[in-house]
């Protein structure tokens, strides 16, 4: 069974530090203990917590997260999502130690790896020194995807990194040091047992990410139906399968079918009405379909081919700029053939001497 950092890490090499801990509800150890509660079965100094997006508690998508006090822990917890640009020295002036335990997903749009990158920044600012417990890529060693443009940065694509990056959370910090040119002081310790597999394969239980994330069957469709929420179509958002549904009321699901599985014919789903309870079209029925993925399905061809199946409905509307954020394609509607045909070899020669494992 693969075994990630928090699992590996001698607790009691950290004793003499004033610890800074970012983590999150995916923070557990693989028999499911929280990290701080290990932290402080272990007698060390727990000073502050830094929350991404969804906070310390799987806040529902859109919540805002704010700073608190822990009732029990009696430390502050502070948002690192949402409410400010930056982390300050004054927010580590009682911290000698920033330690960072977050399960993320393996795709460039997911906001945790942002907060990643601005602590680290904050760490090498302040002179803290910057500890990772490294968590296994759950999708594997697979890149996919055009590079983020240096002009289109922002929390859900950033850095020049690809829509797939491929990378642990250890060595997207080594990417983060290279490319920021940081002067930090940064320790990683290494998951074991790990050779570039993905979830499925590592014996360990799927520790929810994010609040639409519940399963690996919605992380594989998630890869590209994320993109149409940027468009009026329902990603399921909202019901119990988040990005395994995808549909309207105006859409004509045998069509839709009909479609997918002339252009897939490998790929598994079915004509599928639902009814999401919040956000896009909440409480009214949508037409579409509903996936059930493969491994080897590639949910980015999958989201191409529907872009250019929607563009024939009078009621497809597509916030094109958020569109451009999410694929890192400019005028992505008229370039969709660039997003899969994007040549990946200034990246993989830029981590070549990054990668921690086989």
């Amino acid at each position: 069974m693969v075994r990630n950092g928090i699992d590996v890490l001698d607790y009691q090499s950290l004793k003499n530090y004033r610890i800074g801990l970012v983590s999150n509800y995916s923070s557990v150890n693989s028999k499911g203990e929280l990290l701080t509660d290990i932290l402080l079965s272990k007698g060390l100094t727990l000073r502050k917590l830094f929350i991404p997006e969804h906070g310390l508690y799987l806040a529902a998508d859109g919540m805002e997260i704010s700073d608190f006090f822990h009732p029990k822990l009696g430390i502050p917890v502070i948002s690192v999502y949402g409410t400010r640009d930056e982390v300050s020295c004054e927010m580590l002036e009682d911290v000698d130690l920033i330690m960072y335990d977050i399960q993320d997903v393996g795709l460039r749009y997911y906001t945790f790896i942002y907060a990643l990158a601005n602590m680290m920044k904050a760490a090498a600012k302040c002179g803290v020194k910057f500890l990772i417990l490294d968590r296994f890529n759950l999708l594997g060693r697979k890149v996919f995807g055009p590079r983020m443009p240096e002009g289109i940065n922002s929390i859900i694509g950033g850095y020049e990194l690809p829509v797939q990056y491929g990378l642990t959370t250890g060595e997207l910090a080594l990417y983060y040091k290279k490319y920021l040119k940081l002067d930090i002081d940064l320790e990683i310790v290494r998951c074991e047992n790990w050779n570039g597999e993905a979830f499925p394969e590592t014996g360990i239980f799927w520790n929810v990410p994010s609040p639409n994330l519940p399963t690996f069957s919605s992380l594989l469709c998630y890869a590209g139906i994320c993109f149409f929420e940027a468009t009026n179509l329902s990603v399921g958002r909202g019901t119990t399968k988040p990005f395994e549904f995808l549909g309207a009321p105006w859409v004509d699901e045998n069509d839709m079918y009909e479609y997918l599985k002339h252009r897939f014919p490998n790929l598994f789903c079915r004509k599928r009405q639902f009814i999401p309870q919040y956000r896009e079209y909440a409480q009214n029925v949508c037409n579409g379909v509903e996936f059930f993925p493969k491994q080897d399905d590639n949910f980015f061809e999958i989201a191409v081919a529907l872009f250019e199946y929607f563009e024939k409905y009078e009621e497809f509307k597509v916030d094109y700029q958020r569109l451009e954020v999410f694929t890192g394609v400019r005028e992505f509607m008229k370039n969709k053939e660039k997003f899969l045909s994007f040549d990946l070899c200034s990246y993989l020669e830029y981590v070549e001497d990054l990668l921690l494992y086989n």
